[in-house]
């Protein structure tokens, strides 16, 4: 069976093509879904009745007529509000942009969609301005006192939910990959460059990366594959192909090699994380894998350098809403930013050096070894409730924001490809989130072993609000 036999999109797709069902009939329920669990999730800042109809529709002509509407014919999809869709405004979670004029033009990534048949159900909550790992108001739909992780937490509740079969979010510390552990669906950040940033709200320039979250790693491929690629209005992006949407997961891991990255097993990491971790870890070996734990000294400036250069690039970007109305952004941002906007070029130089570093650290470390991905925890913790500031590890603890961005942000750092998968739960019946890193530009790597992981485990993955 094909990588992209084995998703939740692809079967959508075979039952459209086949006359099972319809375009129009998935926007229908994905609407319906949206508007009965938005009271409870809060997961959509609008749910765009019209445009989507309009685009099932359009859907089921072309499919009528003989024509292949794309890869993404009829699939309903989530986009991150910080993401311009022609006709909508895009507010970033931020009442600084409460009047926010409704976007002239689509991103690029939402014209990607369209060309390719998706049927965008309506735009899911941020945390403000991109720069969290809460997501208020939205909820976890595992547990509606829990937070769905940030900043995409309304895409990645959107789509554990079952309202939408993906949704797009944007990653500069974790931000895709930490909502896709906490709610439990899968989440891919590819290489950096993979895919166009024109259109989207800006939190950090050199560590942003949009992508996708949906329930397997197939699914992501997916949509990874269709946003994927060169186009003129990002110069960021790179002129390698886009990568192969439809991946052979046949057969069993021989011949890969994963790198378990040692400092991210303990202790600051929650038993049942930990337990998890380590059933998955012997489940890939189960699989064909070899695996040898790897360690790489210096993750230990992830955190400092990760914060310097999104103080200092927030700030920048923001620069006009700090210096006119300042009282609108979160404390707690605008402190991030106001640090930014004092920070001396040399600090911000010495955190690029630090970057280089690591980057330098990471690759030396894949060739060393000769290893095909690197494994740690999507997190060390599960979801966190909506108003707790740490974990407590059995002695030791750590503040959320750590625990959500200390294994995640060393991906957005190098550049390098990541994807979290299910794997399993805690006591709490709460999701926990196996990350795998790959080499730049292997997404494809890092999907197969992520799907065939998925498929030899099939957690049961339907939380108790589900549409």
């Amino acid at each position: 069976m094909g990588l992209n036999a084995s998703g939740v999109i692809a079967d959508l797709g075979r039952r459209l093509r086949s006359g099972e069902t319809s375009a129009r009939e998935l926007a229908d329920r994905s609407l319906a879904a949206a508007e009965t669990l938005n009271p409870q999730l809060q997961a959509f800042v609008i749910i765009d009745h019209q445009g989507a109809r309009e685009a099932a529709d359009r859907v089921d002509r072309q499919l009528s007529q003989g024509i292949d509407p794309g890869p993404l014919a009829g699939i309903p999809v989530g986009v991150k509000d910080i993401i311009d869709m022609a006709g909508h405004p895009t507010r970033c979670g931020s009442p600084a942009y409460a009047e926010a004029p409704a976007s002239e033009h689509d991103a690029a990534v939402v014209e990607r969609l369209k060309a390719a048949g998706a049927v965008i159900v309506g735009k899911t909550v941020t945390h403000e301005l991109a720069c969290g790992v809460m997501s208020p108001p939205a909820s976890n739909p595992w547990d509606t006192d829990r937070v769905p992780g940030g900043s995409s937490g309304g895409s990645g509740a959107a789509v554990a939910a079952g309202i939408v079969a993906a949704a797009l979010g944007s990653d500069t510390g974790g931000s895709i990959r930490i909502p896709a552990s906490l709610c439990g669906t899968a989440g891919l950040k590819g290489t950096y460059g993979r895919v166009p940033k024109s259109g989207v709200a800006a939190l950090s320039w050199s560590l942003d990366h949009i992508g996708p979250l949906a329930p397997t790693p197939a699914d992501c491929m997916l949509v990874q594959s269709v946003i994927s690629g060169f186009h003129p209005s990002d110069p960021t992006t790179l002129r390698e192909y886009p990568p192969d949407g439809y991946p052979a997961a046949d057969g069993d891991l021989e011949g890969v090699r994963l790198g378990v990255i040692d400092r991210f097993r303990g202790p600051l990491i929650q038993k049942s994380v930990a337990e998890a971790f380590e059933a998955a870890v012997k489940a890939l070996a189960d699989l064909g894998a070899e695996v040898m734990p790897v360690e790489i000294e210096e993750l230990d400036m992830v955190m400092e350098i990760e914060f310097s250069l999104v103080s200092a690039e927030g700030a920048a970007y923001h620069k006009q809403l700090m210096v006119e109305a300042p009282h609108l952004i979160d404390p707690s941002i605008r402190t991030l930013f106001a640090a930014g906007l004092m920070m001396p070029t040399e600090y911000y130089l010495t955190a690029i050096r630090g970057r280089e570093r690591i980057r330098s650290a990471v690759r030396e470390c894949f060739n060393t070894n000769r290893l095909t991905a690197m494994l740690t925890p999507t997190l060390a913790a599960t979801a966190a409730l909506k108003d707790q500031e740490s974990f407590d590890y059995g002695g030791p603890s750590e503040d959320v924001i750590s625990a959500y961005v200390r294994t995640t942000a060393p991906a957005d750092l190098t550049g390098q490809p990541a994807l979290s998968v299910p794997c399993g739960f805690d006591s709490s019946g709460l999701p926990i989130g196996l990350q795998i890193m790959g080499r730049p530009l292997e997404e494809t790597e890092i999907a197969r072993i992520g799907q065939i992981y998925h498929d030899a485990t099939a957690w049961d993955l339907i939380p108790p609000i589900s549409a």
